[in-house]
């Protein structure tokens, strides 16, 4: 492939006058217009018939050759340039489909960053994940935003969830520690601690009021959960980094996203069934026919304290002013 002196492609005559041949041409043109010219002045006779004929061989010469250069340079380009250049084509898209393949392994499909308020944009991506699934795992602390999502959906999926033992004070630890960071200098541990716990206790409620979203709900407490969230669905994983100490400052931390076939995704799921399906770990069954009655035993045996109708009402209504407050926030509708 040629080119102008700006880079553009430029087509075999435009070649021609850039090389040597172009210039043997241009000179024999020169050559044939100065004797036709120099013989029209001259007297007849013997020298203007030997200009003459000078000047006439030397312009068939060049339009011969002309024609001649013509027809070989475009048959070149055509017999070399041009393969090159679709071969070129050809490395340069298996390049990119190379990298393509590399970055739906690799790499993140979406990216959100820090924020101190939902963000809309990245809440009704999860939602759209959300209903086009049919299975829903959550790894994460208390279960609130889980449960928030399931109300807002109509059809019913499998839902697992692995959440922190709230008798445990190693896995209340790690989410207070984050949220003293982000409220800094006035932020009380112990008042952290506290509100965490009610935190568990409203999100155990949420779930149990979105069961009918759900074939079963299948819940796992442990002690020392990971400290980011995790949420799996059938074509995407979404894993929330309140690890990333450079968000500590933000009430939302970092969360990218991966699509189903990516390393991450893989290496998410089989970890996540793998915590799930761990003897140690306490296991608790929620279904659409659990009544308040079974919950409120299932309850005191997650947390270790009893509840009866009247806490349980609170809970109820404290969990829908946080469903309504984060569903405006975050654009969902009501």
């Amino acid at each position: 492939m040629s080119a102008d002196a700006n880079g553009i492609r430029s087509n075999p005559i435009r070649e021609m006058f850039w090389t040597r041949t172009g210039l043997l041409l241009a000179v024999l043109l020169v050559v044939s217009v100065g004797s036709l010219w120099i013989s029209s002045a001259m007297d007849a006779g013997t020298w203007k018939n030997l200009v003459t004929a000078l000047g006439t061989g030397t312009m068939i010469s060049g339009i011969v050759g002309f024609g001649q250069t013509l027809l070989t340079a475009t048959a070149s380009h055509r017999a070399l340039v041009t393969p090159l250049i679709e071969e070129s084509k050809r490395a340069l898209r298996d390049l990119s489909s190379e990298y393509r393949a590399l970055n739906t392994e690799f790499f993140p499909t979406h990216v959100f960053e820090a924020t101190t308020n939902p963000d809309p944009e990245f809440n009704k991506l999860l939602m759209t994940d959300l209903k086009a699934s049919r299975q829903y795992f959550f790894r994460g602390f208390a279960g609130r935003y889980a449960a928030a999502r399931l109300l807002l959906t109509r059809s019913e999926r499998e839902f697992r969830a692995v959440l922190a033992d709230p008798r445990e004070t190693s896995a209340i630890s790690g989410r207070a520690r984050y949220l003293l960071r982000n409220e800094g200098a006035a932020g009380d541990y112990d008042q952290i601690r506290a509100r965490l716990v009610e935190e568990i206790s409203i999100g155990l409620v949420g779930l149990f009021l979105a069961r009918s979203r759900c074939g079963s709900m299948e819940l796992a407490v442990i002690s020392e959960p990971p400290l980011d969230r995790l949420e799996i669905f059938d074509d995407s994983v979404w894993l929330t980094l309140y690890s990333d100490v450079a968000g500590a400052t933000s009430l939302y931390p970092r969360t990218l996203r991966f699509t189903e076939g990516s390393f991450i995704y893989d290496m998410q799921r089989a970890e996540f069934q793998r915590m799930h399906q761990t003897r140690s770990v306490q296991k608790f069954k929620i279904t659409p026919d659990t009544t308040r009655q079974e919950f409120l035993a299932l309850y005191e045996k997650i947390t270790g304290s009893p509840l009866d109708d009247e806490g349980f009402a609170d809970l109820e209504k404290k969990f829908h002013a946080f469903r309504e407050e984060f569903t405006a926030v975050a654009g969902l509708g009501s």
